[in-house]
């Protein structure tokens, strides 16, 4: 594991296969019509991390960590140090009261012996307490300084594969199928102690994600569709849902049954939230529950033609998925149409034809079983990797980043907006020449 130390930012320059989900090259609400492809890596690109408004670092089975300027598609620094690929990075703050600085903080399959002897999986920051934990084999609390507070062996063959803060000093570990609620607490002479004071064995499989939602509420799903909605003072269960695709040769998107004869059980391989709402990456599908009514938003049972990766809310209405066909794809969440009121038969159905009027198939299921659920509309297909997309990082209005197995970052740019920027910065450079 490494520490690097990026400075502060300087000044920037101003310059499916499915045809259901086939949108076609006119996207109206698809607003990144440029792309830049950033090469440097050797190996999968495997993470992204925002380092400030212009600035993101990418990292993977190279053992590489680069530095990108998302305004230009520079590469601004190469870091060197791991032997083996990258399992996890984060970023920090430093303030030491005149200057901020934003550092890295890395770990490797190489186990740096700088840091720790264990295999390290995830990372996580307490600005707050100015400490940051490692997550793996073991449970270790580090100082600003890097240097080890206090660690914790865990007894899970799989070890801790997600971290996340609670309120009161608390921290929570995905160990496989259980979380544990560890207690961190700061002596008189500022050093940490961290000490297991929960353990939550509800799931039923391995977990395989785990975030915060807001200061009362975190989440977790599981390898079997378990998606569990948790208070984050007294860690008590709020909400279950079992996400079960029903198999279905009659509608385009497949029941959601809470307690489906013999479902076919998808895993729940991504989480992400915006404090209201909850977007799960279910197998190749999407779910979308909110938190305030604990209801299906919405679903789509097929989003793409792989496993989802990686997911991002937008807005309450917008979001956003890639996956490992390499595919990266913009959703709005619609209202279903009113059912029409059936036409009535007319002169037509006077007559028979000698057809009986008995059905002879199966009667057609609902589209959607869950009340008051809206659809998920296709807006936007950003096709440009030849692997299997990892994830994404939003710049809002400056951009979009992608990472993937095909070893590229591919910079996704507002079309318009670029033009506008071109073309004042022409202006301004006639202006400044005199004109032609």
């Amino acid at each position: 594991m490494f520490r690097w130390m990026l400075g502060g930012r300087e000044a920037q320059s101003s310059a499916e296969k499915n045809p259901v989900l086939c949108i076609g090259e006119d996207q109206p609400k698809n607003c990144f019509t440029e792309l830049q492809v950033l090469k440097g890596h050797f190996d999968i690109v495997r993470f992204l991390v925002q380092i400030d408004d212009f600035r993101c670092a990418s990292a993977g089975d190279d053992g590489l960590v680069l530095v990108w300027n998302i305004e230009t598609g520079e590469r601004l620094q190469e870091l060197r140090g791991h032997s083996q690929q990258i399992t996890a990075i984060t970023s920090f703050t430093c303030n030491n009261g005149l200057t901020s600085h934003t550092g890295l903080i890395t770990a490797s399959s190489d186990r740096s012996l700088s840091v720790s002897l264990y295999q390290i999986t995830c990372l996580l920051v307490l600005e707050r307490l100015c400490v940051w934990l490692s997550g793996g084999e073991e449970l270790c609390v580090w100082n600003k300084d890097f240097q080890l507070h206090c660690h914790r062996q865990n007894h899970s063959d799989t070890g801790i594969t997600a971290l996340i803060e609670l309120p009161k000093n608390c921290i929570a570990a995905a160990m496989d199928k259980e979380i544990v609620i560890y207690r961190l607490t700061v002596s008189t002479d500022s050093s940490v102690s961290v000490a297991e004071i929960r353990c939550l064995s509800n799931h039923q499989d391995q977990i395989r994600a785990l975030i915060g939602v807001n200061d009362g509420l975190f989440a977790s799903g599981s390898h079997a569709g378990e998606l569990i909605l948790w208070d984050a003072i007294d860690w008590n269960i709020l909400a279950y849902e079992h996400i079960l695709w029903e198999e279905s040769h009659a509608s385009a998107q497949a029941e959601i049954r809470l307690a489906a004869p013999k479902p076919s059980e998808m895993s729940i391989q991504h989480l992400s939230t915006n404090g209201k709402l909850i977007l799960a990456a279910v197998g190749s599908g999407l779910y979308v529950y909110s938190v305030q009514t604990r209801t299906v938003v919405a679903y789509r049972k097929v989003a793409h033609d792989s496993n989802v990766l990686h997911t991002m809310l937008l807005s309450d209405s917008e979001l956003m998925s890639c996956s490992e066909d390499g595919s990266v794809r913009m959703w709005e969440i619609q209202d279903l149409p009113l059912p029409a009121e059936p036409a009535s038969p007319g002169f037509f159905g006077l007559w028979t034809f000698g057809r009986s009027n008995k059905q002879t198939g199966p009667p057609s299921k609902k589209i959607v079983d869950v009340p008051n659920s809206r659809t998920l509309e296709l807006t936007g297909d950003l096709i440009g990797h030849s692997g299997a997309v990892q994830m994404f990082v939003s710049f809002k209005e400056n951009g979009l980043v992608t990472c993937s197995t095909d070893h590229l970052l591919i910079l996704w740019k507002n079309g318009e907006r670029q033009s506008n920027l071109r073309s004042l910065a022409l202006f301004q450079k006639l202006e400044e020449n005199g004109g032609l």
